[in-house]
């Protein structure tokens, strides 16, 4: 059995003014209904893996959903809110005065949800949890249909790969890029 894991590729919100934090809550909301960038050429993996998959599941913001049409145009994938990314929380209203680029919010507003600030959003340890229950349920999908392909998000297809190891399946990223990379889980019985 296979579970194969890929992240969406470069999103088309490319905005990257300095904006304050009441901003970046709009920023956000254009970044999840934007879709993503078609490429030259995706990594041979990643497009053995969604070729050969008899299932594909994929998170259902556009970015996700577009990133397996472009992969490959002619599968039909179920789009699954459960696999969406672990969300951003809500910037401390004191900060409303300050302007930066998204990228640096987005960084800033990551380590704070690690370090347990979920103002608005799931909380680090609901988010664990919600990547458990996708586990479980790609590992029911793949004794199912033998080889799964998830197009999914960067955080979240991580806990879910922590998860998939913990159940002793084995795996490794097969791509060096951070958009499209594909990470496949095994488990030989």
């Amino acid at each position: 059995m296979e579970i194969s894991l890929i992240r969406h590729g470069k999103s088309q919100c490319t905005e990257n003014n300095r904006i304050t934090c009441k901003e970046f809550e709009g920023w956000v909301k254009e970044y999840d209904y934007n879709g993503v960038f078609e490429e030259n050429s995706y990594p041979s993996e990643t497009l053995n893996k969604i070729t050969k998959a008899n299932i594909i599941i994929t998170s259902d913001l556009k970015r996700a959903v577009d990133s397996a049409k472009l992969l490959n145009p002619n599968i039909k994938a179920i789009s699954v809110p459960l696999f969406r990314e672990t969300e951003l929380p809500n910037p401390l209203t004191k900060l409303k005065k300050i302007k930066l680029e998204p990228s640096i919010w987005a960084m800033i507003l990551r380590c704070l949800w690690f370090c347990g600030y979920s103002r608005g959003c799931e909380s680090l340890s609901e988010a664990k949890d919600r990547a458990k229950n996708a586990s479980e349920i790609l590992v029911e999908y793949a004794q199912e249909h033998i080889s799964v392909v998830l197009v999914g998000h960067g955080f979240f297809n991580m806990f879910i790969a922590k998860e998939l190891q913990k159940k002793g399946w084995k795996g490794k990223r097969k791509s060096n890029s951070k958009h499209w990379n594909c990470t496949t889980y095994s488990l030989y019985i």
